[in-house]
């Protein structure tokens, strides 16, 4: 089969595509016939050699795709061959960046048939991260209002959406003037732009002085601090990245006297642990099947061109998704 395996850490350029033996389904695997898999930065991460974790090398990338089934090992119940699958798991595994790929009965799900592949297939990393932040970690309420940075990305255009279906007002952060409006159409109901406003200061203007409730980090650096600094009384903040690749400086005094809160994410780590995304991932895919949530796809790309995908989502001027096709 036709798989984009890392055999050295390096560049964009150095993906390429090659051909390797086709997957077995070992006891409580199923092989997935891979129709569409999503690129995140995790990914990016892997590849240049600077993420926290993921399997020795080689490796094939990919930790989240759609398809169909096409083969069960022993033990699987559930699944028919045929069925309409999505699958997810860490980047280099399941290695969903190739026509097929053997994963965990435990890591895939039936879609509805109201969503398609390519959409399927970009949901779990990003929705799901930003569903635990919101609903498990800050509690996001109905009134409240939540400070959301790289709202443009997979994970902010998810969490936009969903901290509106709750019913909070939104207060997004982008990079660029033309992701405004887009981010708005997402249901953001105030947009800044990083580059020009004092975040923390905007912040208190939109609410009266007294911050936001919540705050959602997706970039990490000093973007975190000023989280940390925007949230008012019992403010929570979650944090679950640091694409920045930058320290944050925090200053205890700028959240102990108000008595907020900080969270930290992880998926990996969190599914390491025991959790189950099963049920919060059947939420958001009825969501999308009943139209309350859109997957944003920027751009599809075939698998073969796996090393443009990651150039255009390290320009930083994606929005949403970029989806590899077999």
């Amino acid at each position: 089969m036709r798989a984009v395996q890392l055999t050295e850490f390096g560049p964009a350029h150095t993906l390429r595509c090659s051909e390797i033996p086709d997957p077995t389904a070992g006891p409580g695997e199923i092989v997935v016939a891979v129709a569409a898999a999503s690129v995140n930065r995790a990914d990016l991460l892997y590849r240049s050699g600077r993420y926290h974790a993921g399997p020795p090398l080689p490796a094939v990338l990919g930790g989240e795709g759609a398809g169909t089934v096409a083969g069960i090992g022993p033990g699987v119940t559930g699944f028919e061959v045929g069925d309409r699958v999505v699958t997810w798991g860490a980047s280099g595994a399941p290695g969903c960046y190739a026509e097929q790929a053997a994963v965990g009965a435990d890591r895939a799900l039936a879609i509805p048939p109201e969503v398609e592949l390519v959409a399927a297939a970009a949901v779990p990393i990003a929705w799901l991260s930003a569903w635990y932040c919101l609903r498990h970690l800050i509690k996001l309420g109905d009134g409240e209002t939540v400070l959301i940075t790289a709202a443009a990305s997979g994970v902010g255009s998810a969490a936009v959406q969903i901290a509106q279906d709750v019913g909070a007002t939104v207060i997004a952060v982008v990079g660029h003037d033309e992701k405004a409006s887009w981010v708005r159409d997402l249901g953001a109901h105030h947009v800044l732009n990083r580059t020009r406003d004092d975040v923390v200061e905007r912040v208190r203007d939109l609410t009266s002085g007294r911050g936001a409730e919540a705050a959602l980090d997706l970039t990490g650096g000093e973007t975190f601090t000023a989280c940390v600094r925007a949230v008012g009384h019992a403010g929570r903040v979650a944090a679950m990245a640091n694409v920045a690749l930058a320290p944050s400086t925090l200053d205890t005094r700028d959240f102990y006297p108000k008595n907020a809160s900080i969270h930290g994410f992880q998926i990996n780590d969190l599914m390491g642990h025991g959790w189950d995304p099963r049920p919060d991932l059947t939420a958001i895919l009825n969501g999308i099947a009943a139209g309350r949530f859109r997957v944003p796809i920027e751009k599809t790309l075939p698998l073969e061109q796996a090393g443009l995908a990651h150039e255009l989502l390290e320009s930083g001027e994606v929005r949403g998704k970029i989806v590899l096709t077999t």
